[in-house]
């Protein structure tokens, strides 16, 4: 049985694939790899067959026209055989001592009768040049060593939400949703991290450092200069998460506090880089995206506007911009993302 589907969205990955390939090899025949070549312009097709040759039983290739990571994301899930879906991008890697766990942990509630919509694992910044590698844990929000659900969840740090690197959903749940990413759009991770959400039922969490995020090339999405160049596709990905869902008809109290965090984080990420842009277009942007959220959802509007992240990317005036953006360095030296 194929446990977990890895599915590794591919352009011109030619100088880094193989590392993420190799370190999902060892789960040996329990999971399959999905190499999604995402119209690469190098040898990325020719490495990815080659891997296919020699891993048959494990490895498929989907070649494919450029629609970007999101579309990628898509052939993966629409390919996927496993259990559980997994995305893991080419220039990341997995730890393979974890994945033996999570395959073991797995197995077990196969064994048990037992199913989870999401599992949740650790990631670590794996960022060129830095001493102090940052690992995102949520030992201190998520129950551990049992199947839990959104009401038993604790708080979450600003630092430790759960990403696209840390989480793994059931394939059937994504597929039933129809989880569909956009086309040649950046930041979609958010979305597939978001939008399964309600749907979970059971989650489990496993204390390990599986995931390894790699930072640190200058055409990276997250390099800051990129997210500036590309702040229209942050905003659209911010405000068709504004328009996903009602909040007053997400059951969970908790489950609807997490999903506001979530919403004020991402409002922040845009404001921040449409103030460090510089450009009076881009601060008028911000001031229209805060004006979408305050009229699509005037209750949600209030908690995001008025809660620490919201006053901090508000403060009138250059100088309030100086300090928003003082606030966000110091944020990133902490936390070490971008």
């Amino acid at each position: 049985m194929k446990y977990i589907s890895f599915a590794i969205p591919c352009f011109n990955s030619q100088n880094y694939m193989s590392r993420a390939i190799d370190s999902l090899l060892t789960g040996k025949d329990e999971v399959e790899i999905l190499i999604v070549n995402d119209g690469s312009r190098d040898q990325t097709s020719e490495i990815a067959h080659e891997y296919m040759e020699n891993y048959p039983d494990i490895v498929r290739v989907i070649d494919k026209e450029n629609g970007g990571h999101g579309d990628a994301v898509n052939a993966g899930l629409g390919a996927a055989q496993g259990k559980y879906f997994k995305v893991v991008d080419s220039d990341d890697w997995v730890d393979e001592e974890a994945l033996k766990r999570i395959l073991t942990l797995i197995r077990n509630l196969e064994e048990d009768g037992e199913q989870i919509d999401m599992l949740v694992s650790n990631f670590v910044y794996e960022k060129t040049g830095a001493s102090h590698k940052k690992c995102v844990h949520y030992r201190n929000a998520l129950p551990q060593d049992e199947i839990f659900r959104w009401d038993d969840i604790g708080h979450f740090r600003l630092d430790q939400y759960i990403l696209m690197h840390s989480v793994i959903y059931r394939t059937d749940l994504l597929k039933l949703i129809q989880m569909k990413l956009p086309k040649h759009t950046f930041y979609v991770d958010n979305i597939y991290v978001y939008y399964p959400l309600p749907h979970v039922r059971k989650i489990y969490y496993l204390d390990i450092d599986f995931y390894r995020y790699f930072i640190g090339r200058d055409d990276q999405s997250v390099n800051e200069k990129n997210m500036i160049a590309r702040a229209d596709q942050q905003i659209y990905v911010t405000k068709t998460m504004i328009d996903m869902y009602e909040m007053g008809e997400i059951s969970s109290r908790k489950l609807r506090l997490y999903m506001v965090n979530y919403l004020a984080i991402m409002m922040t990420v845009s404001s921040i880089i449409l103030i460090r842009s510089k450009t009076e277009e881009n601060i008028e942007k911000k001031r229209e995206l805060w004006r979408y959220l305050k009229k699509r959802d005037f209750k949600m509007y209030l908690k995001i506007r008025y809660g620490i992240l919201g006053q901090t990317m508000n403060i009138p005036g250059k100088s309030g911009r100086k300090i928003s953006s003082l606030v966000y360095s110091v944020a990133r030296r902490i936390i070490g993302f971008n």
